[in-house]
């Protein structure tokens, strides 16, 4: 079974100067355990409304999708419970510290209190906080609140994880905790989805590439199997050779 079962999924907004707005336009992929795959695509391609839908955050207008085996709109507690999603517009209470929002969200969860001292305890060591994990979240660095976001995402060991752009605006340190983080969690058997517009963490990271542009998968495949059946030689090739026919069957 897959992780993530995605099948013709649609999203529309009404906007009063254009009309009817496809932001996601038939998307269809599937992700498995054990498997990175990365959403490509430049801002405003529908990355962000396409994982929101699987976070059951926003219902679809048609089509549907499942998380570990759970229909996102029949079963979206189940959802939520096998799910763990960063996306940026999460917030952080400023006046609670690191662990303060651990042990709210693990409550949350219904965790048992010995499971929820667990995790912080790891997942503080994981993410490097021990120096932060008791000040208020509002003094923190930027890369730092995203650790804090992201530490909060895994607190109840989600088997399916979903980041929208983890790394965008971090410095090169903070990126490369989370890149480690995504590498870990596919050896721990996890499946993990995450958008990007950075070609080289696609290239660095990913078992498949999903390559969605105007609401629609241009391609999705593996690194070499785009560029086999595109006649491309490198990953932005791949991009702007989709990009290009797709616009070109449009006109």
């Amino acid at each position: 079974m897959p992780a993530i079962e995605v099948e013709n999924l649609h999203k529309n907004y009404l906007d009063k100067s254009r009309g009817v707005v496809r932001a996601v336009d038939g998307v269809s992929f599937q992700s498995h355990y054990g498997e990175i795959v990365g959403l490509l695509g430049p801002n405003g391609a529908g990355k962000t409304t396409t994982l929101r839908m699987l976070a059951t955050v926003l219902a679809p207008t048609s089509g549907w999708a499942k998380v570990a085996g759970h229909h996102i709109v029949e079963e979206s507690l189940e959802v939520r419970k096998n799910l763990g999603f960063l996306t940026g517009s999460t917030g952080l209470y400023g006046r609670l510290t690191p662990v303060e929002i651990f042990q709210f969200f693990g409550r949350l969860h219904e965790m048992p209190e010995d499971l929820i001292r667990d995790r912080i305890t790891k997942l503080t060591r994981l993410f490097d906080m021990a120096s932060f994990q008791h000040s208020h979240c509002d003094k923190l660095s930027t890369g730092q609140k995203q650790r804090v976001n992201l530490a909060r995402t895994l607190l109840h060991d989600p088997p399916v994880i979903v980041l929208d752009e983890p790394t965008a605006g971090l410095d090169i340190i903070s990126s490369k905790t989370i890149l480690d983080f995504i590498r870990t969690s596919k050896q721990e058997g996890k499946c993990i989805l995450f958008s990007t517009h950075y070609m080289t963490e696609a290239e660095l990271l990913c078992d498949r590439v999903a390559i969605i542009h105007y609401g629609k998968i241009l391609g999705c495949d593996t690194i070499p199997g785009l560029k086999s059946s595109t006649g491309q030689n490198s990953l932005v090739d791949v991009f702007f050779y989709l990009i290009r026919r797709h616009e070109t069957q449009q006109n």
